[in-house]
This record gives structure tokens, C-alpha cells and sequence, in this order.
């Protein structure tokens, strides 16, 4: 059956997210069927042997300087490390002042800030989702306290977990890792997913993310945590995995629930492999700045974002901030949920 006459039962939409407090356009004549909604840039394997890789295991001379390492012995599962290039300096000593005398109506202040590289695996052939569980729950717990110790210095507002998995998802390296940048800054999707989460709770008195409860965008569950597509998603099979219980800092949830979480998030980094043609990805914990009012605490709910890189912005997404889909969420959910697969462990 053509893609055409596939969606003539369905009219474009669009969806507002409360969460990230924009529209997202759904047009489902612009797609195929969503179960043919595979990468056309597959990423291959990892080969076995890459000697020349400085992130492998007896290559750690050069790297940057390491921070910390899991265990603490040769035999290293993982490794946190200053990245070699950094995008913000942590060697700028003094306050983040702001200079206005540019002759230009805008601020600026010092790049000052931490970016640090969590290598997930000491071979290099071995990808995040094909870890067991407690070892991918214990690059979470690696996230968390990176966080808490950069968490001290005064003048960091936000700390931005990432993943890059593939060049087109920005990854420079082939070996499994991710990193974590630290500002002196609290970005405007930031601020503009806060103020969301706001209004939300203005309006209903709940937290926005607690009350996602709707069946049709489930993906899976966990005793802690649900994997959703969510109900405005910007991206093509977008997921969300979002704890159960109400929580507004990734790097103060429980430790004991990392290997839960783990788990779950193997579990859709498989489910994503195998259903789009191994695509290239992100993943970003979108947490709360770090210092907050206690008040704020009510309505902000961390999550953990996956985005398959299937379909790039163009001139409309970039001009209004607007994306157009052409997937609708309950459709992209039932395609994720039919993927039959054991859950994680």
C-alpha cells in the first residue's frame, strides 16, 4: 500500500508539550508507514581490535587527566576524564562576571565550566546496550556523582548529561561513551521546559510528568520507572523514560534504582536497534538547574530523552522553533511495543 493512501484517514495535528512548553506540527502524509521508518545511515559495529583508540583499556596515557575511575584498579570498568577539548575552560579562576561594553546590545561572560567524558567500557567493540544492566547502572551512578561533586562549585547552574552515539548524532569517537557538561548558565530550553512544567502546575496543582498515564504511548515499565513516546514528541519514535515517583534531580534519585534504570534503558536502545536499523542517536538526562527554589520542587520531574536521529531540521524547524513529525506517538509506541524482546537484566 503507498504511504499516500496509507494516510488519507489522517489529518494533520498539532500537539502542544507542556514539558517543553512548545507546538510540534504531526504530518502524517510526509511519512511512510511507521513500522518502514528505518535509518537509511546504520551504524556499523565497533571493530574488535582499534589499538590506536586512546579510550580502550592500557591506552590511558593518552587521554586527558582522569577524575575518577570505576573500580579504582587497572582492571577498570569505566573511566570519567577531563575531555581533551573542551567546551568551556575549568581553569578560569574568579566570578562569571558579565561585560555589556561590547557596542553591541547583548551579555557575555567567561567560558568557565567543567566537560568531562564518561568512557562507558574499557573494550572497544562493546556498545552501551549491549552491557548488562548493573554495569550500565553503574555509569549512571558515575553521572550522579560527577554531578554532586561539581554541584560544590557556586557559580555552575546546570549540568547537561549527553550521549552521541554515531557521527550524524555528533559522535567523534567510535568507542561506547558519553559526557557531561557543566555551565555557569541555565539554557534557554532549560528555562523554557521549567517554565512549562510552571504553568502546568499553575493550572492543575500537579506535576506535569506524574500524570502521564495514558496507555497508548507506553512503550514498557519497570516497578520505578515508564518508557513513553510522549504525547507532543519533536523527533520521529522519540522516548522518554521517566521515574514513577516524583523527583526533581537526577543526581539525588536513589542509587539502589540505577540498575532498574539501566535495565529500562537497555531495553529501548534495543528495541530502537532493531525496529529502525541500528540508527545513529542522542540521549540527554534533562534534570532540573542546580540550584532551585523549594517551591520550584513541585513540578520539576526529571526524565531521560532518546532521540533517533531519522529526520534532520530544515529551514521551517530552524526559522520557528516548530517542529513537524511525521509520526504520530501512539503509532511510533505500538511499532516499539511489538518489538518482543526479554526484559533486561
Amino acid at each position: 500500500m503507498s504511504s499516500q493512501s496509507q494516510n488519507t484517514g489522517r489529518r494533520p495535528e498539532l500537539r502542544h508539550d507542556p514539558v517543553a512548553n512548545r507546538w510540534v506540527i504531526f504530518s502524517p502524509a510526509r511519512a511512510k508507514r511507521p513500522t518502514d521508518f528505518k535509518s537509511k545511515s546504520p551504524q556499523n559495529s565497533n571493530p574488535g581490535d582499534n589499538s590506536s583508540c586512546p579510550f580502550c583499556i592500557g591506552n590511558e596515557h593518552e587521554c586527558a587527566p582522569e577524575i575518577f575511575r570505576v573500580p579504582s584498579d587497572p582492571n577498570w570498568k569505566l573511566r570519567v576524564i577531563e575531555n581533551l577539548y573542551p567546551a568551556l575552560s575549568r581553569n578560569i579562576e574568579g566570578p562569571c562576571e558579565e561585560k555589556e561594553d561590547m557596542g553591541v546590545p547583548a551579555r557575555a561572560i567567561a567560558g568557565f565550566g567543567f566537560h568531562d567524558v564518561v568512557i562507558e567500557n574499557p573494550v572497544h567493540s562493546v556498545h552501551l546496550c549491549d552491557m548488562e544492566a548493573r554495569d550500565i547502572g553503574q555509569v549512571l551512578l558515575a553521572y550522579k556523582k560527577r554531578i554532586q561533586q561539581i554541584a560544590s562549585v557556586e557559580s555552575i547552574k546546570y549540568v547537561q548529561v549527553f550521549k552521541n552515539h554515531g557521527a550524524s548524532a555528533g559522535a567523534s569517537m567510535s568507542h561506547s561513551h558519553s559526557q557531561l557538561l557543566a555551565l555557569p548558565i541555565i539554557p534557554s530550553a532549560v528555562s523554557a521546559r521549567f517554565e512549562g512544567m510552571n504553568e502546568y502546575f499553575k493550572k492543575t496543582g500537579k506535576c506535569s510528568l506524574c500524570e502521564v498515564q495514558a496507555k497508548e504511548l507506553l512503550i514498557d515499565e519497570s516497578t520505578h520507572f515508564i518508557s513513553i513516546v510522549p504525547f507532543a514528541a519533536t523527533y520521529p519514535f522519540e522516548m522518554w523514560i521517566i521515574p514513577r515517583a516524583h523527583s526533581s534531580h537526577f543526581h539525588e534519585f536513589d542509587c539502589d534504582k540505577m540498575v532498574e534504570l539501566g535495565g529500562l534503558l537497555k531495553l529501548m536502545l534495543r528495541k530502537m536497534s532493531l525496529q529502525l536499523n541500528n540508527p545513529p542517536f542522542n540521549f540527554m538526562i534533562q534534570t532540573s538547574p542546580l540550584q532551585v527554589k523549594e517551591s520550584e520542587l513541585s513540578y520539576a520531574h526529571w526524565f531521560l530523552q532518546i532521540v533517533p536521529q531519522l529526520s534532520g531540521a530544515g529551514g521551517f524547524e530552524m526559522g520557528s522553533g516548530c517542529y513537524i513529525n511525521p509520526v504520530f506517538p501512539e503509532d511510533a509506541a505500538k511499532v516499539l511495543r511489538e518489538v518482543n524482546l526479554p526484559v533486561a537484566g
